[in-house]
């Protein structure tokens, strides 16, 4: 089949090749069979039938091959026999003309060029209509008769190969369109799905990180502390540690199963944000001897569950840094808001501040994460005065997101 540039189409000879193999079949028989009922002479029928026959049998040995292997070589000996043979047949047997039907589609069904396809077009039209000229004895009027039908046969072949070629080039490209747009789109559905399960592996370390890892550390430490007071003597201090353990297992549980869940917080899941926090700075109290003091807004805050979730889980990860990094005696809570209505937090401690050069740590990126996907802000510094503020502002939630 031919091409603009010129590579051969295998694929498409392939594709294509059962219904031009039945067409040849179908030429070639009703071709014969003319043949054998225009032929006056013995010999005349004898040879259109070989002449015939040498046409299957170069299709067979040389068309069929190339069509089922995209072999530009066997292409090319095939549409010689073509135009060698079908002139020798139409000047055998005038009524073998039916043969151009088969001998013109498979000029341009075989050659990789359209100059090529236009260049044989041309030789097999003067083969053939030269031979009726030359069977009229090259007279006047057979002749111009000749000229005449060979240029409305070659215009006609012309135009319409060029035409068939021109869809067929279009329908494949647009099969290699739809094939390339597939393709693409299994890509985008693979990286969807690799960016879905690497973001749902972020949220699932960001909540355990914010949850049981955190209760687990409060254990270890109450666990610790049990120990020491128990060695000193100090049963009833032991008693209430081991309570605060009992205790803080229950809400890790409880957090483990919200978890698997994909459920709020479980400090939420029964009560309202500010009682949760209440319940955390008082936790936190018990567990680590820090005080902390809670302000909430004089009026009613209303956010979203995802807000309150940011809140919960940001002011839990700055005390759980203040147990461990900041040596302070005291923090502070304070949740207000927004000039926008949406939520200002501020926790606050009189520790000793952070290391400008320390590197962020995995709970710090978390918090960001958190605050960042809401569309608020988040400062973390060390104010002059000492110690370690982080405030974080949150959007007022829209119209569209759950409550609480």
């Amino acid at each position: 089949m031919t091409t603009a540039e010129g590579p051969e189409r295998a694929d498409f000879w392939r594709t294509t090749l059962r219904p031009w193999t039945l067409a040849f079949a179908v030429g070639i028989v009703l071709t014969g069979v003319a043949v054998a009922l225009v032929s006056t002479t013995p010999a005349s029928l004898a040879r259109g039938l070989a002449i015939v026959g040498l046409l299957g049998a170069a299709y067979a040995f040389l068309g069929y091959p190339a069509a089922r292997r995209g072999h530009a070589g066997l292409a090319h000996a095939y549409l010689t026999a073509v135009c060698v043979l079908t002139p020798l047949a139409t000047a055998n047997a005038p009524v073998s003309a039916i043969l151009l039907f088969i001998s013109y589609s498979h000029i341009w069904f075989f050659a990789t060029s359209r100059r090529l396809a236009v260049v044989l077009t041309l030789v097999l039209t003067i083969g053939v209509f030269g031979g009726f000229a030359w069977l009229e004895d090259f007279s006047e009027s057979g002749t111009r008769d000749a000229v005449i039908q060979g240029l409305i046969a070659a215009a006609f072949a012309t135009l319409l190969g060029l035409w068939v070629t021109y869809i067929a080039e279009q329908s494949e490209e647009r099969a290699e369109l739809l094939a390339q747009l597939g393709a693409a789109q299994d890509e985008l559905a693979r990286t969807s799905h690799d960016a879905g399960v690497m973001a749902e592996r972020e949220r699932l370390a960001r909540e355990i990180h914010d949850t049981l890892a955190q209760g687990f550390t409060s254990i270890v430490m109450l666990a610790q502390t049990a120990e020491a007071e128990l060695v000193d003597g100090a049963s009833a201090g032991a008693t209430e540690r081991v309570r605060l353990i009992e205790t803080t297992a229950r809400d890790n549980l409880a957090e483990a199963r919200a978890l698997v869940a994909a459920f709020a917080p479980a400090g939420l899941t029964d009560a309202t944000l500010r009682e949760a926090l209440d319940r955390l700075a008082s936790r936190f109290t018990a567990e680590t001897g820090i005080a902390v003091e809670v302000e909430h807004p004089a009026q009613e805050l209303v956010l979203g569950r995802a807000h309150e979730v940011v809140v919960l889980r940001v002011a839990q990860e700055s005390l759980t840094n203040v147990r461990p990094h900041a040596a302070a005696s005291s923090a502070r809570v304070r949740l207000s808001v927004g000039a926008d209505g949406g939520a200002q937090l501020e926790i606050a401690d009189d520790g000793r501040g952070i290391d400008p050069a320390h590197a962020e740590g995995f709970g710090l990126r978390g918090m960001r994460d958190r605050v960042d996907a809401t569309g608020g802000r988040i400062e973390v510094g060390s104010p002059v005065s000492g110690g370690t503020v982080v405030r974080v502002q949150l959007p007022a939630p829209s119209s569209t997101e759950e409550s609480p």
